[in-house]
């Protein structure tokens, strides 16, 4: 069983940190900067970012199958890490450069640089979760580096989220579009050092070819075959949508619900802060909590207590004390992002047990293929959830920098804290009926397995 140095754990999670910083910043503050500062009907902004994400339907599948079939003296997964890095941190500055176009050539420019960033960043992301199954098989090994990175990651969202507006203000001295600009320069430039750290310190086992030879070894057709063959992938591909789903929606909107729903748009950094201490506080929780209550518990708390706290949203009835509002605004994004934080830690833990079970299955290891559909989902997620947030917007009437109406508000609260409720409810719903590999059986899975790779060696 491989071990890890802590060295290379904490390297790992650098890369996280860096490429989470970037995601943070598109997720959460994209539609707000084309809709409140570009003037971007939102309704284009909702049809760009589905369109994009059909896109990576083909994309990423297959940035899944080349990574498979890369062999250099590098590894399998180090070079596309480094290389979509640098590409990504440039596209990511040109996103938020507003370069003062107007009418069918400022939106030319918005398709296609944000067309460029989803490709980009799937160069560097799917490699980059793909090496989890390939650094240890070890259960409580995997736990533990399964979270590392999520831990980093969530660190990231809690500083874009609460310091992403104040730095904007600072940087563009009350210019909103100079200081995305410059504050999309610094988090490129973050990224790039935080990946170089993983490209230097972190090795996957992945056999070197000498000269950097590639050497193919899976077809389209066996990808087609390897995914459908998986049963249990599906399954957790339809759990990750459908928690991306309730993250990303709520994540994204809430500068839209504090500003228009409530009327307090300091709030967001508030209620932002809360869900990066509260998810890190569930995904240091979670080996603790799944080693003592065991992994259908910790599920089940991941979706029960983010609709407790959407239901606080969606009622969007705060207090008037400035002390009692930022408490109750605090801990309702407390208890949404630790149950999130759970989530995110249980579900990487998922995607690489299947991957085990696509070997006891079909008697290969397609770590790339499998983690490049976890990517595909979870942009397909940030892309539905921009698009029921344009649509959602416009079918309540929402009106850019005005008051709205008493309709248009409570239409951004269903929005907010009503459709999360929905999707969090599936989530569950879809966990205990269809959902295999726990206990005994993934036991079986594993054993399996090793039995299979140590005939091979021997």
């Amino acid at each position: 069983m491989q071990r890890l140095t802590w060295t290379a754990k904490i390297s790992y999670g650098a890369g996280a940190f860096g490429k989470d910083l970037v995601y943070a910043i598109v997720a959460t503050f994209f539609m707000f900067y084309l809709t409140d500062i570009c003037k971007v009907s939102p309704v284009f902004v909702g049809n760009l970012f589905l369109a994009a994400r059909l896109f990576d339907a083909v994309n990423d599948p297959v940035m899944g199958l080349v990574v498979d079939n890369t062999r250099t003296r590098w590894g399998r997964f180090r070079p596309w890490i480094l290389l979509g890095t640098i590409l990504n941190a440039i596209v990511l500055v040109f996103l938020f450069l507003n370069p003062g176009l107007s009418g069918s050539r400022q939106l030319t420019y918005i398709a296609v640089t944000y067309f460029l960033w989803g490709v980009t960043y799937t160069l560097m992301d799917i490699p980059y979760w793909s090496m989890i199954p390939a650094l240890t098989d070890d259960e409580k090994e995997r736990d533990t580096i399964s979270v590392i990175p999520r831990i980093f990651a969530s660190v990231a969202w809690m500083l874009v989220g609460y310091f992403g507006l104040p730095l904007v203000k600072t940087f563009g001295g009350g210019d909103q579009a100079a200081g995305f600009a410059r504050l999309s320069g610094v988090i490129a430039g973050v990224f790039c050092l935080c990946s170089l750290i993983t490209f230097l310190l972190v090795k996957d086992r992945a056999p070197a070819v000498p000269g950097g030879r590639p050497k193919y070894s899976t077809s389209v057709k066996e990808m087609i075959r390897i995914l459908a063959r998986n049963d249990q992938v599906i399954v957790v591909l339809i759990l990750s949508l459908l928690f991306n789903l309730s993250f990303q929606l709520s994540n994204g909107f809430a500068v839209f619900y504090f500003k228009y729903a409530v009327g307090i748009p300091e709030m967001v950094s508030v209620y932002l802060l809360a869900a990066g201490i509260a998810q890190l506080g569930g995904l240091f929780g979670y080996p603790f909590f799944a080693a003592r209550t065991g992994r259908k518990t910790v599920f089940a708390a991941s979706a029960l207590f983010p609709v407790a706290g959407f239901a606080v949203l969606l009622l969007g009835v705060f207090p008037s004390g400035a002390a009692l509002l930022w408490t109750v605004v605090f801990l309702t994004g407390g208890i949404i992002n630790f149950g999130i934080g759970l989530s995110l830690g249980i579900l990487t833990v998922m995607l690489a047990d299947v991957v085990d079970y696509g070997e006891f299955k079909l008697g290969t290891r397609n770590e790339s293929i499998l983690f490049s559909t976890q990517t595909f989902v979870v942009k397909l997620a940030g892309a539905l959830s921009g698009f029921l947030t344009g649509a959602g917007l416009s079918l309540v009437g929402f009106v850019a920098d005005a008051v709205q109406t008493p309709a248009a508000a409570a239409g951004i609260r269903w929005i907010m804290g009503g459709i999360p409720i929905v999707f969090s409810l599936a989530y569950l719903a879809v966990y205990w009926k269809f959902y295999r590999l726990d206990g005994a059986y993934l036991q079986t899975v594993r054993q399996a397995c090793r039995d299979r790779k140590e005939a091979g060696e021997s």
